[in-house]
């Protein structure tokens, strides 16, 4: 996927965020995230924002702290966060291809990291939205979706700080199945996840659906769409892979 339809992604995703945080209201639980009420997503996802665009707008190249939570709730908490996404929204639409800053997963530049972190970011919350509103949820289109499973695998959890070990190799293997292509064969050891997109060797257990919903349930989301082989490596997937 090109960077441009990443950010055209992002719009759509935060203003569907926000849709759904002012119709469930800001004191509204959020069931994906219990901990949370409709406030603290808003907070979080609009400091995040405000956070990446800083990177690309002013080039720093060397990590920064993640800013403050504001004090503001209701109303004003959300114009806050539509200021904010439409600000990074605009910063990465008009970004020269070849800006320098510092980003943290593999990417073909800087600005690609953001745009595709920001619209998967955008994406998974606005779910968090949507579910605190009720009723049905946004499409997540297989594209997206396959595109979001590859990042989780072979980005966020080949990291360090990635928590899904095994004392024993273990082989978990990851299958959208409306998408071409879309396998993944992950290999837990005591050191990081070691994923790569392919279905080559053996797998003791598989995760399989459609690719939205195997998205969703990578991120602890909804429930996995379809187990197979040795369910217990499923659920060392769910209960340690919280980011």
């Amino acid at each position: 996927m090109e960077t441009a339809e990443f950010v055209r992604i992002l719009d759509r995703e935060g203003r569907s965020l926000a849709a759904a945080a002012e119709r469930a209201g800001t004191d509204a639980k959020v069931p994906t995230c219990p901990e949370w009420q409709v406030r603290d997503l808003v907070r979080h996802t609009g400091a995040v924002h405000r956070w990446a665009a800083g990177f690309v707008a002013d080039a720093h190249t060397s990590p920064r702290p993640f800013g403050g939570l504001p004090d503001l709730d209701g109303a004003d908490l959300l114009a806050w966060f539509r200021e904010g996404h439409e600000r990074l929204v605009d910063t990465l639409a008009s970004a020269d291809p070849d800006t320098r800053c510092w980003y943290f997963l593999p990417a073909p530049s800087p600005l690609a990291f953001w745009a595709r972190r920001q619209a998967h970011e955008t994406t998974v919350h606005r779910f968090d939205a949507e579910s605190a509103r009720g009723g049905a949820s946004s499409e997540i289109t297989a594209e997206f979706a396959a595109d979001g499973i590859d990042e989780l695998l072979t980005g966020f959890h080949a990291r360090a700080r990635s928590r899904v070990r095994s004392e024993r190799p273990r082989v978990l293997r990851v299958r959208a199945t409306d998408a071409e292509g879309a396998v993944w064969t992950v290999r837990l050891t005591q050191e990081p996840p070691a994923a790569e997109r392919s279905e080559e060797g053996d797998a003791e257990c598989e995760i399989s659906g459609p690719a939205a919903q195997v998205y969703l349930s990578l991120w602890n989301r909804v429930p996995f769409p379809g187990v197979t082989g040795d369910g217990s490596l499923a659920e060392l997937w769910r209960v340690t892979s919280g980011i």
